[in-house]
């Protein structure tokens, strides 16, 4: 394993050596070089394998190898990569909102942004289990790409795609290599005493030539801690831990039937949020706040208690793909568990001040400790059969069905404790909140291509889906008193669609239009007075133009589109006189915007890269329960971001390889909630700037990386409900410099 020693001489030794070998390297290149094409990259996002400049719809798409050479894991460290892409973390993998286009899912609890594992969802689509804050954020290691679909994915991939999907594509085994690979790597963050580290192997096996493989690896990482308690006195409380492995067994029989099964499991642990806090500053007369000062000083938190989150995902999947001739039939089914530990320091807040009045011996004026502690399990069980016409024809058709069956037995407890941490007689718990829930979902879809000539197609695509939901709340403790159980139940069927015509200008270049629609599944209500029965879904219609190209004798790619979102019966979160939530619908919004991508290749080794989009997202409606007004930008929005990147590969001695390359990232500022609420902060612009340089030689692969060079304090998150005196912000890794070694048999 490197150490800190062995990594500072080789970042001495690639300062004297490599980087001018690489400027006399580039120079002679540039004389005599035989320019690149850029390589072909194949997509599933229609559920077929194909070209990604031949897809009608905006698409990204992240290698396997440029995560790795991006140190990337986890999804803050490649996000702005993506146009459109927002990524607000609390801090620790597992806890994200994902945004694609500003159709944000903080306005309500259930997610906009779909998550897949290869041919399967993953994470819940109900509003009950909190899936808009809580991600699948895989590591990706043994992952061979990762897609991400901007707008609406409603006919193919269903229930909470509405603003878009991010696909993990996983490594299938090889039935005809033996490989062999394990890595190591070491860093430093500014800020934390210790070091970081990280171990990996991965190995594939075929059992039977051409007929039986086994691919399998594990991985662990350990991010040290960076932010200090001025409160507690702890030093580097956010330490973080990453553990998980991956299976996978590929059987093909004959040329027509193959089977894949899988397992995964990934355990993250984090003893903190990368939280620190930061004086309030009113923004206007009107309301809003602005992010101050450090209170206590850079890379400090203050909060009393302990606030540890961990997340256990396990996941478990069975393919089978069996070629009929006149069509091939897939079935894919997935069984997956998350279990979520969250904890949360209340006692800064109402909550706090409430367990001091109760308190004799708690001093006048001050708090008592509140923790918050919550289980968030959820099983999900999946089951997709399609059937799909060959491609290549004039008429293509795919017909497919699909269900989900979840569980999620949440519950919460508020805890009250003295200045000790001991539990308070008769006071504790404040609160405990059992509220288990069911989601059970089935539809059917399809969709159909027609080729009228070589110059122009048109595809069409509808899905009927059923979900019916039912969830109790048993809700007990000294705030509910007495004890109260209640039971609720809901159905709904959605139909989404979508058409996308594509003109084929010359073999290389292509015009599109879409329409499609998406929805995110509504929600019983409790049966209280003033609340009504339900919250429906609401639903979007997204309109797109686009234009993909590979220009130069493919050694550039060019894609540009141009959207208009139009949004309604936004789901929000009601309140009761007594005080009571409950979800509803309500108010319209618009998101219109700009996406360019562009990748290109004028020298042998050297890609250079320009991502940009520009998203107006904003209501057209007010929406009083939130104080949101027509015009205010929706929250988690950035209006531009943008992303530069850079790579060159040249030959040195032997059968060695040079390689340096970087990345500029900016996001635009970003309101925390809707932009007239008393309580939306504005997160502020920020930009990012990696490096990374490194040799290899096919077996062996050395990388230096240095992620948030300029050392840029970004600040990602916040909960603003929560302002008193402090605000907790959420806050992007600082400087990070280290060194990883990967060998290959």
């Amino acid at each position: 394993m490197l150490t800190v020693g062995s990594a500072a001489k080789s970042i001495t030794w690639l300062s004297a050596v490599a980087v001018p070998l690489v400027l006399q390297t580039f120079t002679a290149a540039a004389a005599e070089s035989t320019v690149d094409t850029l390589e072909e990259i194949v997509v599933t996002a229609q559920k077929r394998s194909e070209n990604v400049q031949d897809v009608p719809s905006s698409i990204s798409v992240l290698g396997g190898e440029q995560l790795q050479t991006l140190h990337a894991v986890q999804l803050t460290d490649y996000a702005a990569y993506v146009p459109g892409f927002q990524v607000d973390t609390r801090g620790s993998p597992g806890q994200a909102q994902l945004t694609l286009r500003g159709v944000a899912a903080s306005i309500s609890s259930g997610p906009t942004v779909g998550v897949y594992l290869d041919d399967s969802p993953v994470g819940s689509s109900s509003i009950f289990a909190q899936g808009s804050s809580f991600q699948v954020d895989l590591m990706p290691y043994d992952i061979e790409r990762i897609e991400v679909l901007r707008g609406p994915q409603g006919t193919l991939y269903g229930a909470s795609t509405m603003g878009g999907l991010l696909k993990y594509v996983t490594r299938a085994p090889d039935l005809d290599s033996f490989e062999l690979r394990a890595g190591t790597d070491v860093l430093t963050i500014k800020g934390g005493s210790g070091t970081g580290w990280g171990g990996r192997a991965g190995i594939n096996v075929p059992l039977i030539d051409g007929k039986l493989a086994l691919r399998a690896s594990v991985y662990k990482e350990y991010t040290p801690g960076y932010i200090d308690n001025a409160l507690s006195g702890r030093k580097d409380e956010n330490a973080l831990e990453q553990l998980g492995g991956r299976a996978a067994l590929l059987w093909r029989a004959n040329d027509q039937l193959s089977v894949k099964l899988s397992a995964m499991i990934q355990n993250v642990d984090s003893e903190s949020g990368a939280t620190v806090v930061v004086n309030p500053v009113p923004r206007s007369a009107a309301g809003g706040i602005e992010i101050g000062r450090p209170i206590y000083g850079d890379l400090f938190s203050a909060h009393a208690l302990p606030t540890p989150f961990s997340q256990r995902f396990h996941f478990y999947s069975a393919t089978v793909n069996y070629d009929l001739g006149w069509a091939e039939l897939v079935s894919a089914t997935s069984y997956s568990l998350s279990h979520l530990r969250i904890n949360i320091d209340f006692s800064q807040a109402a909550f706090g001040s409430l367990v001091c009045q109760l308190d004799p011996a708690c001093p006048a004026g001050g708090h008592g400790l509140a923790p918050l502690h919550t289980e968030l399990p959820l099983e999900k069980v999946t089951q997709e059969l399609r059937l799909a016409s060959p491609t290549g024809g004039r008429f293509e058709w795919l017909l497919g069905g699909f269900y989900t069956n979840e569980d999620a037995p949440m519950s919460e407890r508020l805890g009250a404790s003295s200045s000790s941490q001991v539990p308070l007689p008769f006071i504790d718990p404040l609160a405990f909140l059992e509220e288990p829930s069911k989601y059970r979902e089935i539809a059917v879809f399809g969709d159909a291509t027609y080729r009228f000539n070589e110059l122009f197609d048109t595809t069409a695509g509808l899905r009927w889906a059923r979900n019916s939901q039912s969830t109790s709340t048993t809700s007990s403790g000294l705030i509910f008193d007495p004890p109260s159980i209640t039971n609720a139940g809901s159905s709904e069927d959605v139909v989404t669609y979508m058409v996308s015509p594509r003109l084929h200008l010359t073999k290389d270049v292509m015009l599109y239009a879409r329409v499609a629609s998406g929805y995110r599944p509504g929600g019983p209500n409790a049966p209280f007075p003033g609340v009504p029965p339900k919250a429906d879904s609401d639903r979007l219609t997204n309109y797109e133009l686009g234009f993909k190209s590979e220009l130069l004798e493919h050694r550039a790619t060019l894609d540009l589109s141009v959207f208009d979102i139009e949004w309604k019966d936004i789901q929000v979160q009601g309140i009761t006189p007594d005080g009571l939530n409950y979800n509803t619908n309500g108010g319209t919004a618009r998101s219109r915007g700009v996406e360019l991508a562009t990748l290109y290749a004028p020298l042998a080794g050297l890609h250079l890269g320009l991502n940009t989009s520009y998203t107006d997202a904003h209501l057209t409606e007010p929406l009083p329960s939130l104080q949101g007004q027509t015009g205010d930008r929706l929250p988690l929005s950035a209006k531009v971001s943008a992303s530069l990147t850079a790579e060159y590969a040249f030959p040195l001695q032997g059968d060695w390889t040079g390689r340096a390359g970087g990345g500029y990232r900016y996001v635009g500022d970003r309101f925390s909630e809707v932009e007239s609420s008393p309580t939306s902060a504005r997160l502020p612009a920020y930009r990012m700037l990696d490096l990374n340089i490194g040799l290899s030689n096919g077996r062996f692969n050395l990388n230096l990386f240095a992620k948030n060079v300029l050392d840029e304090r970004a600040y990602l998150s916040t909960i603003t409900d929560r302002v008193r005196a402090v605000l907790p912000v959420n806050i992007a890794q600082p400087r990070t410099i280290g060194a990883s070694l990967d060998v290959r048999f």
